[in-house]
């Protein structure tokens, strides 16, 4: 198939690696622009791009798709197949329209569950067991359109989002290529998506981080691994903000926010209790919780905020 590839950050990579090998004929590639990034704001190219110049495929990056200029040039490129992952923008009508095996589109959750901009948090967020990929015709609804593959894969109960989003891109990539292969043999049936059973993404924000130690110890974990690698579940302690990283649930009980251990540094929840097992000062490094106590002791009977 001559394939044109939209996407833009890494999740995206792994998909375009393995169309690059699988013989299909990637015509270009086209991504976000270069953006600030950092506190010196230094000129930054997407993932997508640095890897499609490895690869040596033509890059495009318009600033937006609704002109004559980038319709007229993707018309010009003639694919049969458009392959969008994580592009970031929503695709105009007159774009879907021009493949003659559409638009195919790889989400990182089981469609109809979790539409939207950050599916694989939200379902760590939640405390998913199962979650998974789909590749779907794009339609011009945020994620509405009829399903072609699947592909489930079950959450690990220590599991972070950052840990997952890398299995279900590498997933993705495998479920895309198998999506074009079903595509071009005519053996792919589109199902429609059940409405019904519809939900949506919230927004990640910072305002999600602060912990609240009364919760659940199963929640506290779940927003802790959620949260990874941003923007990172947090609390006070002795008036400082410290980034939790990583915990373990563990069934010990005590005062909500209260240390009841320190080998390992254990913190009482509204329900049970959590063990920290990697943290980070404002302004310093991440650590592992025993590296962290040499430096700053804490005792039994201090507490959380």
């Amino acid at each position: 198939m001559n394939v044109l590839f939209m996407g833009t950050p890494d999740f995206a990579v792994p998909t375009l690696k393995k169309l690059a090998e699988s013989g299909h004929n990637i015509k270009a590639v086209i991504t976000q622009p270069d953006k600030p990034v950092g506190r010196k704001q230094v000129l930054t190219p997407p993932d997508v791009k640095v890897c499609a110049e490895q690869l040596g495929l033509k890059v495009l990056q318009p600033e937006t798709l609704r002109n004559d200029n980038s319709i007229k040039e993707i018309k010009e490129l003639d694919p049969d197949v458009i392959v969008v992952v994580a592009y970031g923008k929503i695709l105009p009508k007159e774009i879907l329209d021009i493949p003659k095996y559409g638009c195919v589109n790889v989400h990182g959750s089981l469609l109809p569950k979790y539409r939207g901009a950050a599916p694989i948090q939200q379902a760590v967020l939640n405390g998913d067991k199962v979650t998974g990929v789909t590749t779907m015709y794009m339609g011009e609804g945020l994620d509405t359109g009829d399903i072609l593959l699947t592909s489930e894969t079950e959450i690990g109960e220590n599991e972070t989002s950052a840990e997952l989003f890398d299995r279900l891109s590498e997933l993705g990539a495998d479920l895309l290529i198998k999506t074009l292969e079903g595509l071009e043999k005519g053996v792919i049936t589109p199902v429609k998506q059940d409405e019904a059973q519809a939900t949506y993404t919230v927004k990640i924000t910072k305002a999600m981080c602060p912990i609240d130690w009364n919760k659940p110890a199963l929640e506290i974990h779940n927003q802790v691994r959620g949260l990874q690698t941003w923007p990172v579940a947090v609390s006070k302690l002795n008036g400082k903000d410290i980034k939790i990283h990583k915990t373990l649930l563990c069934d010990k009980s005590g005062k909500a926010g209260e240390i009841i251990c320190t080998e390992p540094l254990t913190i009482a929840c509204g329900e049970k209790s959590v063990v920290i097992k990697e943290l980070q000062l404002s302004g310093k490094k991440r650590m592992d919780s025993k590296s962290f106590l040499l430096g700053h002791p804490l005792s039994v009977g201090d507490s959380f905020e």
